[in-house]
């Protein structure tokens, strides 16, 4: 049975995700921090997830979700990168603190997480790097959450050829604009993602769903490496 590691996995297209492979057949574990959401994952997840509280700016965290891995499984098939957080703001508003924030969650979490899980990741296995659209495409007032998972993308080529040699094949997904909790979060009000929706050549937003189907195609194509999926419904194309 392949096995499945999530990180952010507690939430939007995390859980999602988390659902529709444990539906294909995989043995899944997803972190998280938050507790109401761990609490609401635990509830609503399949028998049979793991639900892991770990934090992805803690390299102890890391080693902990490694180990309870290496316990339970012994070995994952695909990682998919999914923790991050995001902050909307113009760039005169950030502060030292937040800039440190975002590059600790989006990007130190993530590199060493999946550095200390590559030695349980099978031959032949799947890295997949949540980064979306705003890093190659902008986004108003994000420059800092963008730049940050921009480095994950930057990181998707060079890790594509160094892992290669082990058939691991490392992808990244730009989800678009998709109904999460995450526009709450942000403050967005309706007629603001209304208008977001109207933009969108087809002229809705995304859903989780939708998402974790990019990424379990991702974790079983298996000539497909160094690529970035954009998930966004034509956002960004010409009228």
């Amino acid at each position: 049975m392949p096995t499945a590691l999530i990180t952010g996995g507690t939430s939007g297209i995390g859980r999602a995700t988390a659902a529709l492979l444990h539906r294909r057949g995989y043995e899944v574990i997803v972190t998280g921090q938050n507790p109401v959401t761990i609490a609401t994952a635990e509830k609503e997840l399949p028998e049979g997830v793991v639900v892991v509280r770990a934090d992805a700016r803690s390299l102890p965290d890391a080693d902990r979700v490694a180990e309870e891995i290496r316990r339970r499984f012994g070995a994952l098939d695909a990682v998919f990168l999914n923790a991050g957080i995001v902050r909307s703001q113009p760039m005169e508003a950030f502060d030292e603190a937040t800039f440190d924030d975002l590059f600790d969650v989006n990007v130190k979490g993530q590199f060493f997480t999946l550095q200390k899980v590559l030695p349980l990741l099978n031959e032949g296995g799947s890295i997949i790097f949540n980064v979306g659209v705003g890093a190659t495409r902008g986004l108003p007032n994000g420059s800092v959450s963008v730049a940050a998972k921009g480095a994950l993308l930057s990181l998707v080529p060079s890790l594509a050829l160094e892992l290669a040699p082990r058939r691991i094949r490392v992808n990244a997904i730009s989800p678009g604009p998709i109904a999460t909790g995450i526009w709450a979060k942000q403050g967005f009000p309706q007629d603001a993602l209304d208008e977001i929706a109207r933009a969108i050549p087809l002229g809705r937003l995304g859903t989780s769903e939708e998402v974790a189907e990019v990424v379990a195609f991702l974790a079983a194509a298996g000539f497909v490496t160094g690529e970035n999926i954009v998930v966004g419904g034509g956002v960004g194309l010409s009228a």
